[in-house]
């Protein structure tokens, strides 16, 4: 028996699954088929994908919100044609002209030539919005730099009083979340400088 399999994922593990969750149970998807990953979509070798795409068998059909969900660069294209060839219906929610499916027979092989044609309309409007997005980036830097302007985030200085604050946290005066208090700076920045410093006492 056809099951249907959902796919969701966000770029980092600080992002929110939620609502993608939400979206596919009300398409009356169960939860126990609906994989995730909370990575990056640079490639495919992520966890959730991997075990969604080895459970997808003939007939069956992938769910997705927006076909970027599953992946970025060129090797979106072998998967798609992974899923064409293995005729593995893909349903994406936000492009509704690339879900027709192999259900009839009759019009097995229009369905299929209109979905790549679109598929590749979609990868060719995709790559344009890229290249305009690391374009525009790049003549924003080069125009800041020709102003002396500073570009990327702030420099944070270390605080004036992060020697003693180091110093009496080494020694066990103080603790790690006090001297994070004392300095004013974020966790990650103070076990940072923290590392700076340690290099400097060694040499």
């Amino acid at each position: 028996m056809a099951k249907t399999i959902a796919y969701i994922r966000v770029s980092t593990k600080g992002q929110n699954l939620d609502r993608q969750i939400e979206e596919m149970k009300k398409l009356g998807i169960d939860e126990k088929n609906i994989y995730s990953d909370k990575q990056s979509g640079k490639d495919f070798d992520r966890i959730g994908y991997l075990y969604a795409k080895k459970c997808l068998e003939r007939g069956d059909t992938l769910v997705i919100e927006e076909l970027d969900r599953l992946g970025r660069n060129d090797d979106l294209r072998k998967e798609w044609q992974y899923f064409m060839e293995n005729e593995i219906n893909v349903r994406v929610l936000k492009l509704p002209s690339l879900n027709l499916n192999y259900d009839d027979e009759s019009i097995k092989p229009i369905a299929k030539m209109i979905r790549n044609i679109v598929f590749e309309i979609f990868c060719w409007e995709a790559q344009n919005k890229r290249e305009t997005i690391l374009r525009t980036q790049a003549e924003g830097i080069k125009c800041a730099l020709k102003q002396g302007k500073p570009y990327g985030r702030p420099k944070i200085e270390i605080p004036a009083n992060f020697e003693e604050i180091f110093r009496q946290w080494k020694n066990g005066e103080i603790t790690a979340t006090k001297g994070i208090q004392l300095t004013g700076l974020k966790r990650n920045k103070f076990y940072d400088f923290a590392k700076l410093y340690e290099k400097k006492v060694r040499n």
